[in-house]
């Protein structure tokens, strides 16, 4: 897959193109679908929906958006942050679904895979992180989930690359924290978090 070659489909698209989608699909499957099984392993393992499902929901997505796409990295960067939303959206029926108990509903039926509920606990993390520094966030969705490499996440979010590693090492750690319960301060943000959200973790 030559980087470029998306590069140029992506342009195309930008002119009104709509034909360079059909090229586009051919470029970036693989990478959809290297997305897809990575946010299933690592996010959601308890998930009914397969990469193949996945892929699919988050390319009609892509093609409902005209956003002005830079390269393959930006355009894998929104891709993966279309799957995390849409996993979420499927946690989040799935919830409904076992507290109404509706017949027919299969809940988490590996009892080795992680609760819907951790699913989600991420999800409230890296918004409420997003909340006090969206740098961070971003940086944490790009490579936890995207798989992107550092350069480029500085490509994407146009930060050194000395930035962005600092970044992921603190919002990992911060993160971390939030869903052990034990929130702790945003570094490098001008943000401060102390006890509100202790004190809301904690009241919730």
């Amino acid at each position: 897959m030559l980087p470029g070659a998306v590069t140029r489909e992506l342009q195309a698209l930008g002119r009104g193109d709509d034909s360079a989608w059909t090229q586009l699909i051919q470029l970036v499957y693989a990478d959809l679908r290297r997305l897809a099984a990575r946010h299933l392993r690592q996010e959601a393992a308890g998930h009914t929906l397969q990469p193949t499902a996945l892929v699919h929901e988050a390319w009609l997505r892509l093609r409902r958006q005209r956003p002005e796409w830079q390269d393959r990295a930006h355009f894998l960067a929104l891709a993966s942050h279309l799957m995390r939303l849409i996993l979420v959206d499927h946690a989040r029926r799935a919830r409904r679904s076992k507290r109404q108990e509706i017949p027919g509903i299969v809940w988490n039926p590996d009892p080795e895979a992680p609760e819907i509920e951790d699913v989600l606990s991420i999800h409230d993390g890296l918004t409420e992180l997003a909340r006090l520094s969206p740098r961070q966030s971003r940086v944490v969705e790009l490579r936890f989930f995207g798989g992107l490499t550092f350069e480029e996440i500085a490509e994407v979010t146009g930060a050194a690359l000395r930035t962005v590693k600092l970044d992921w090492s603190m919002a990992r750690a911060w993160l971390h924290a939030y869903l052990r319960g034990r929130p702790i301060a945003v570094q490098g943000a001008g943000v401060l978090m102390g006890g509100a959200l202790g004190e809301s973790r904690s009241a919730g």
